[in-house]
């Protein structure tokens, strides 16, 4: 059985970064977990970091990119190139299975294991089962309301979970200014 979980959103909006992500991990048909907390801070808090995919992978991949923020520090790009590279060379590494979306002051990336370190050009970023959901919502409020980030976000993935089934609406947000 596979296991799916996650919408994770990110936005950058009116000089503030948002970063949130949804509570649920489901197996097969049935949900396992309604309230796992799928985002991080690192570097001090400087850098936020959530998950889609699998959750021991994401740990390992959080880890590394953890290691590669301390070789190059305040290069958040530098360093998810670094992580990207080393994600698709190792073997082992190779079979992970996530996305990952980071976050500091000044950078929105999304992170594969097909070595892809992709700059969203509107600064909104939405990975994982709703995370299509959560992004359309998303530019629509940037578009047609006066909501900071973290308000785009929160209201954006309560739209997701209740489009999304393997989404819910047990929101957790971080932000940096």
């Amino acid at each position: 059985m596979k296991f799916r979980s996650t919408t994770i959103l990110t936005v950058r909006h009116k000089g503030r970064v948002a970063m949130g992500g949804d509570g649920q991990v489901t197996m097969g048909q049935t949900v396992v977990k309604s309230d796992a907390v799928k985002i991080r801070r690192l570097m001090d808090g400087q850098v936020l970091v959530g998950f889609a995919g699998a959750a021991a992978d994401a740990f390992a991949l959080m880890e590394r990119l953890e290691a590669k923020l301390k070789d190059y520090p305040a290069n958040v790009p530098r360093a998810a190139t670094e992580l990207a590279k080393e994600w698709r060379m190792d073997r082992a590494l190779r079979r992970l299975e996530a996305l990952v979306a980071v976050v500091d002051a000044k950078n929105t990336l999304l992170l594969s294991g097909t070595g892809d370190v992709i700059q969203p050009s509107d600064g909104v970023l939405g990975i994982g089962s709703g995370g299509n959901y959560a992004l359309s919502a998303a530019r629509a409020l940037i578009n047609h309301s006066s909501l900071g980030a973290a308000e785009i976000v929160r209201h954006s993935l309560d739209i997701a979970g209740e489009i999304c089934v393997y989404s819910n609406r047990n929101i957790v947000i971080e932000e940096l200014s």
